[in-house]
């Protein structure tokens, strides 16, 4: 067995559970690389290693058939209208009370945008050329200052793009809000393994790791402090919300209220899908009994082109992955007891370290989805939200759920906004940007809009 000083517990369990192969380069390590060896696998829960084999080998995954999920839809009745009215107001006192904060997941690159930096630095303002942080961060301001309260905002980034990603918020002095305000975090590594359940090295002093997926955010806000710091805050809700999507309503009272009516453990936001072949998961109801979200490509032909009488697509509520959480739920499913969120396993080809060579093997790789933490939970609920009020995925340099797509949502909701309070535009005007900080709501919205091609409203 090798020693090194301060190293003897991380050692033992690297030969305990027969892990010790990754001590093939021992003796040509200098100290420096020894000692990042070592750290990486401290940072490795060895433990749980056959657990995640376990895992990856059972071919007797659950199976479930399927119904379309109830939802609440978009109010279209006074009732309904009555009902949201209600939640606004309760929706309202929870922010200015201070139990909210915003938690954006921003790990992404923005490599298929032809861009070279965090996803979230990525300038998609169609007039402004503001950036998706820049347009979340002013939002997250203005919400701030309409309800006369502060809301904490948690940025998950990843290991690629954290270093990157702080610069960018301390170059741009935070957007305005108060450092001490804003969370930057990343998110957590997992090791994958081989098909015989052994680490692999990707080089002689550190194993292949794979992010643990947007899952993962909810582990990262428990080992990064963030529960903790949360609830010395007094939050009891936490909003959840994606860097690709401008359009995203990161601070919505009529959601927050239903939420909070309804005690629930975990809301989510669902969307007509555009058609069968839209690639979204979507909304259903097992037959255990709980609601959860199925992924596209687990769905069958026959149920991605199911009707109903009226013709209508039965799967039909798409996952623009907004949701609520309550902090509670978030502190039980990540505090290592029955309840968490179960991993899911891919079989990749990676590059790895094997007798003093590289080679392409194959292996497993882990992950969490964030939308299962829905069926463990006790109660929730699934809110209709209109896809042109709330998103506009940013995923593609062109084509479809691209930075023009983006664009053009983000001008269309505009020119609506203008129309629903009555303020005229001239016909020149072609491209119209409202910053949050002049409204982020249209009730926000008065004054005159000046005659030009472009226009940004700040």
């Amino acid at each position: 067995m090798i020693s090194f000083p301060g190293y003897d517990d991380v050692i033992r369990e690297i030969y305990y559970h027969n892990q010790d192969h990754v001590f093939e380069y021992w003796d040509e390590l200098d100290d420096r690389e020894k000692r990042s060896l070592l750290e990486d696998l401290s940072s490795v829960d060895i433990s749980q290693l056959s657990v995640l084999f376990s895992t990856a080998s059972d071919e007797s995954q659950k199976k479930y058939s399927y119904t379309p999920a109830e939802y609440m839809p978009f109010p279209r009745t006074e009732e309904a209208r009555a009902r949201c009215r209600e939640a606004r107001s309760r929706g309202e006192q929870h922010v200015r009370d201070g139990k909210v904060a915003a938690f954006l997941v921003a790990g992404g690159q923005g490599t298929r945008l032809g861009f070279d930096g965090p996803k979230g630095a990525y300038p998609v303002g169609p007039v402004s050329g503001k950036s998706l942080f820049q347009i979340h961060g002013e939002k997250i301001r203005a919400y701030s200052k309409k309800y006369n309260t502060v809301i904490p905002w948690l940025i998950m980034t990843s290991v690629a793009n954290h270093d990157e990603t702080v610069e960018f918020f301390t170059t741009h002095k935070y957007f305005g809000l108060r450092k001490e305000h804003v969370y930057i975090f990343p998110q957590n590594m997992i090791p994958s393994l081989d098909f015989a359940g052994k680490l692999i090295l990707k080089n002689r002093c550190s194993l292949f790791k794979n992010p643990d997926g947007h899952g993962g955010s909810l582990t990262a806000l428990r080992t990064s402090g963030m529960i903790t710091e949360l609830e010395r805050r007094g939050i009891e809700t936490v909003s959840y919300f994606q860097v690709d999507n401008p359009l995203v309503k990161i601070i919505d009272p009529v959601f927050i209220g239903f939420h909070v009516m309804e005690e629930s453990e975990i809301s989510s936001k669902g969307m007509m899908k555009t058609g069968p072949k839209e690639k979204v998961g979507v909304f259903v109801h097992r037959s255990d009994g709980k609601t959860g979200i199925l992924e596209y490509s687990d769905m069958t032909e026959e149920m991605q082109n199911a009707r109903g009488p009226e013709g209508n697509l039965l799967y039909c509520m798409g996952n623009p992955a907004i949701h609520l959480f309550s902090l509670k739920f978030i502190d039980t499913i990540t505090s290592g007891g029955a309840l968490a969120l179960p991993y899911h396993v891919a079989k990749k080809k990676i590059e790895a370290l094997r007798s003093g060579g590289y080679a392409e093997i194959r292996g497993y790789k882990f992950e969490k989805f964030v939308f299962d933490a829905i069926p463990i939970a006790r109660k929730t609920i699934l809110l209709e939200t209109l896809r042109e009020e709330e998103f506009a995925p940013v995923k593609n340099k062109s084509g479809e759920d691209s930075v023009e797509t983006a664009r053009d949502l983000m001008n269309r909701l505009s020119f609506r906004w203008l129309a629903m309070q009555g303020i005229p535009v001239s016909e020149k005007t072609k491209v119209i940007e409202i910053s949050p900080l002049r409204a982020i709501e249209p009730e926000d919205l008065s004054g005159d809009v000046p005659a030009r091609e472009k226009i940004y409203l700040d």
